[in-house]
């Protein structure tokens, strides 16, 4: 086959293919677009689920509670490893079993609303639906961050 124009190979080539074999490699391209959220295939994007991974931003143990009549409970915490973000979710761990799960309503540090409290800061953390705290309970930040499966 000297000599000859790729195009002439190829196209020679896609005429020997089977139409089964056909149908496998668009099926598996499909597949792969659907595993990396292309929109082309609507009807097959849920061949493949994302993968869901919780990831642990920070922790902060509850130093003193405060009772405020509009706002509920607010932890007085010091964050003992790594950050609290305003937008993760938490979990309260009290004697090594989580007693609460739920989302940040408040995050300040002294008088001023905060995004993100780094390590060894004091600050205070509203929580939304918890109505039993105690010091010295944990509050564990973290973030479910979807990742898309690969074939």
């Amino acid at each position: 086959m000297e000599n000859v124009r790729l195009g002439i190979v190829v196209s020679e080539f896609n005429y020997d293919i089977s139409p089964n074999l056909r149908f496998v490699f668009q099926g598996v391209t499909d597949a792969r677009r659907a595993g990396k959220g292309y929109g082309a295939i609507p009807w097959r994007l849920g061949l493949l689920e994302p993968v869901k991974v919780e990831r642990v931003l920070g922790r902060a143990e509850v130093r003193q509670i405060f009772k405020i009549s509009r706002l509920g409970l607010i932890a007085g915490s010091l964050v003992i490893e790594g950050s609290i973000t305003r937008n993760a979710e938490i979990r309260v761990i009290r004697d090594e079993q989580v007693i609460h799960q739920g989302k940040i309503s408040s995050l300040k540090r002294f008088q001023d609303d905060v995004r993100e409290v780094a390590k060894d800061f004091e600050c205070g953390i509203g929580i939304t639906g918890l109505s039993d705290l105690r010091e010295g309970d944990i509050i564990e930040a973290f973030v479910v961050e979807e990742h898309a499966r690969v074939v």
